[in-house]
């Protein structure tokens, strides 16, 4: 098969996710025949960076022996056995380490992101329920924000390309100020810009917290908002505002969770919180030096890199709190919520395998020293004229382009692939997120492409 058949025969069958199909006819997607590490490789041969993880998912690569050779194991026991009624030991496994890891010890499987919200958010509404409480039934997330793109999904997104046409199927909810400290006023800190933020969530939670449910949030990196980034104090001050107004917090890690902003997850850079006012139950305990999730959050979404972006899958974990809530003699009190692939032992076996290498080969601390690496290279970008609010956390990075033109975002793509990268800006922002594993060239061809993106065509 050569790139060009594969191409027209795509264009004909297949709808491809958040594109206007009418734009491949100008700029075709990219024919990939196979991984290999840090880059894709199409049907001639060519050889592209894969600087975004395919949409932020792969984190060692393609192609992994590790992760190939588990999941060709499990193939040979049992490939999907039904969850409900049914249990095996890859989810199982995975679950204990995932409480390990976070401090939340009940984990309950989907199938994607937007999947682990939904199921996120219809617990917090059924906590509620049944603690005789249905007026706690509202919701408030972050202006800016992004949670993917079913409708309950979508209700707490607020990024208006992706919801305003479905606006009239959507549950109306609320968003307060983003921390983002790109909108820091002239003079400001990120650290104040992050407190004048949560002032604004205070303000609205003394005034209708009674009606609320929860409040859902990306830990320091808004995503879809061109990696808007905001200091961890912000997470400490939502935590205490939760627990003071007894709503509460829902820790969105899909994207960033998984070693990203350079901690296996966000919530864990969060200064203590100290003790709580009026806590949740099972909040008593919050506060101390080494944060975990639990700590924050009251229910974590995990996907993407949860199998090292081989395999669908998610997972939503929760307190024991919120779990006896459900726990009852009564079948309407449960939660009665299914996929049919829920708990999929491959996908299970994959994330496994994740989690070894990251307890077995160092993989945060290697990082840190990438990501020191890669900033230096990056340096003449972040002091070209054209950027803007260059940012850094852990394995990200990202700049605005300052006078970017309509239609910058695909002619930068283009662009990128020609230089043999392969980059997906959000609007006028372009980051790089790029596997774990790579290494010096291929970070100095990253810091290329986006240098030679800033200058004049």
């Amino acid at each position: 098969m050569d790139n060009l058949s594969l191409l027209q025969r795509s264009r004909q069958a297949l709808w491809h996710p958040c594109t206007q199909m009418k734009q491949l006819e100008a700029v075709p997607p990219l024919p990939v025949a196979r991984g290999e590490g840090p880059w894709l490789i199409d049907y001639e041969g060519r050889r592209y960076l894969d600087a975004i993880s395919s949409w932020w998912v792969n984190l060692f690569g393609h192609a992994h022996p590790r992760i190939n050779a588990a999941i060709c194991d499990q193939l040979e026991q049992i490939e999907h056995v039904i969850l409900a009624g049914c249990t095996h030991a890859p989810v199982v496994e995975l679950s204990e380490r995932l409480a390990a890891l976070t401090g939340l010890s009940h984990a309950f499987y989907g199938s994607d992101g937007a999947s682990a919200v939904e199921i996120a958010l219809k617990m917090s509404f059924h906590y509620w329920k049944n603690r005789g409480r249905p007026e706690k039934c509202g919701f408030v997330s972050l202006a800016h924000g992004y949670h993917g793109e079913t409708l309950g999904a979508l209700s707490v997104t607020d990024v208006a390309l992706f919801k305003d046409t479905y606006a009239p199927l959507l549950r109306v909810t609320h968003q307060v100020m983003s921390p983002d400290w790109r909108h820091a006023e002239p003079g400001e800190s990120p650290e104040a810009c992050a407190l004048r933020a949560a002032a604004d969530l205070e303000a609205w939670l003394e005034a209708h917290a009674a009606a609320t449910a929860a409040l859902i949030l990306e830990p320091l990196v808004q995503g879809a908002a061109g990696m808007g980034m905001y200091h961890p104090v912000y997470l400490r001050r939502a935590r205490e505002l939760c627990d003071r107004h007894q709503v509460h917090l829902i820790a969105d890690e899909i994207a960033v969770g998984f070693g990203r902003t350079g901690t296996m997850f966000a919530c864990e850079q969060a200064p203590s919180p100290g003790p709580a006012g009026h806590p949740l139950p099972g909040a008593e305990g919050r506060g101390g030096a080494a944060l975990r999730v639990a700590d924050i959050a009251d229910f974590v979404c995990l996907s993407k890199g949860l199998t090292g972006g081989y395999l669908p899958l998610s997972a939503v974990l929760t307190t024991d709190a919120v779990y006896a809530a459900f726990y009852a003699d009564e079948t309407a009190r449960g939660f009665l919520h299914s996929h049919s692939y829920t708990g999929n032992p491959l996908a299970c076996r994959a994330a496994l395998a994740v989690l070894d290498l990251f307890e077995e080969e160092g993989v945060l601390e290697a990082n840190r020293a990438k990501a020191a690496r890669c900033t230096e290279l990056l340096a003449e970008v972040a002091a070209h004229p054209r950027a803007a609010h260059f940012r850094h956390l852990g394995m990200i990075w990202a700049f605005d382009v300052r006078d970017a033109q309509p239609g910058f975002a695909a002619e930068a793509s283009r662009r990128a692939l020609a230089r043999g990268v392969l980059l997906r800006p959000i609007g006028a922002s372009v980051y790089l997120m790029p596997p774990y594993v790579v290494g010096e060239a291929e970070m100095r061809l990253m810091a290329e492409a986006c240098l030679e993106l800033l200058q004049p065509q």
